[in-house]
């Protein structure tokens, strides 16, 4: 007998791609329930070949459920997660709201599987931030191999990561820009989006740095290795879907780009494409809509000792979020740490 999942904020970008990973992924379930706040209530969403329509969250009995996708927010997850967990419901959650709750494990599968067994102490398991993910993919192995001392990183960040909004705001913008005389303020971002970068995302802290860029600190040394050194400068660019990362890696022990050329082949959830010719490298429009988190223009950085340079890409909706969740929950079921209701 199959599990019952509801994914909370099932209108928005990841709730959407979190339905249709669970159908691609053939994940076992019974039944999946859109959920939504009132305002959707009825609307209708993809799942596969089927439309489901949206119940209202604040209605919704979550004891029913054996797995909850929340991908609404910080704010409805902080009220409603709990809950949700105290009906015996297990909250995979996707916001930044529980990822640096020492009770709560920060998991990405191909990195830390083991975490998941934490998620007993409040029924909440926390998805990492999208540029987070995809980077500990690729450096997990590398780390493994040679031991990570200092990492560098610049993210270039695609407009989706911002919601559904934020791509409409490029869009509008984009367009305008082909019409003379036409201006589109920006409303979603402080800066014009189209045809720019913008090297401002999240909220600035006392320090200098943005709340991304500490995400990205705090988030690697919880799921990798407290160790670690990270700095992060994160940039949104006029680019829809897919994340990108220029990842500078200082080593404890020689590495060589060939030798991490080979690591990284055989790592869970990686795919290396890096011929050193124009297009041997993989961009964002590649690695939209795929699953795997790709590798390219791996390099020795002479100005280090045991240095290396990375390009890392990846789809920000699906391992960045979507995919990474329903990860796991077939984690969970394929370690027997949760049993279908009904079946139980």
């Amino acid at each position: 007998m199959g599990y019952k999942v509801a994914v909370v904020g099932a209108t928005g970008n990841v709730g959407r791609e979190m339905m249709n990973v669970l159908t691609e992924r053939r994940f076992p379930a019974d039944e999946i329930y859109a959920i939504a706040s009132r305002r959707s209530l009825g609307t209708e969403v993809s799942c596969g070949d089927t439309t489901l329509k949206c119940q209202d969250l604040e209605q919704f009995d979550f004891s029913k459920a054996d797995i909850c996708l929340m991908s609404a927010g910080s704010s409805v997850s902080k009220a409603w997660s709990p809950k949700i967990g105290a009906a015996g419901c297990v909250v995979i959650d996707n916001s930044s709201c529980w990822r640096y709750d020492q009770d709560v494990p920060l998991v990405v599968p191909e990195v830390n599987a083991d975490a998941v067994t934490g998620f007993t102490k409040k029924n909440i398991i926390a998805n990492p931030n999208c540029s987070t993910a995809q980077m500990v993919v690729a450096l997990k192995p590398l780390h493994d191999a040679a031991g990570i001392k200092r990492v560098v990183v610049s993210t270039y960040q695609s407009v989706s990561g911002a919601g559904k909004e934020a791509m409409d705001e490029l869009w509008s913008q984009t367009k305008a820009k082909y019409v003379p005389g036409q201006e589109v303020e920006p409303t979603k971002f402080p800066k014009q989006i189209a045809f720019n970068c913008i090297p401002h995302i999240d909220v600035f802290m006392e320090d200098g740095f943005t709340k991304e860029e500490w995400k990205m600190v705090a988030e690697t040394k919880k799921i990798m290795d407290p160790k670690i050194k990270l700095t992060a400068t994160c940039v949104r660019v006029p680019v829809f879907v897919g994340h990108s990362e220029s990842v500078n890696i200082e080593f404890e022990r020689p590495i060589t780009a060939d030798e991490a050329r080979e690591i990284l082949r055989d790592a869970p959830g990686v795919l290396v494409v890096d011929k050193r010719e124009p297009g041997g490298y993989v961009t964002p429009v590649e690695a939209a809509g795929e699953y795997a988190t790709y590798v390219s223009r791996i390099r020795e950085d002479a100005t280090v000792e045991n240095g290396l340079v990375l390009w890392i890409v990846a789809d920000n909706l699906l391992k960045g979020a979507a995919l990474n969740a329903v990860q796991i929950a077939e984690t969970l079921i394929a370690r027997n740490l949760l049993k279908a209701k009904a079946a139980a």
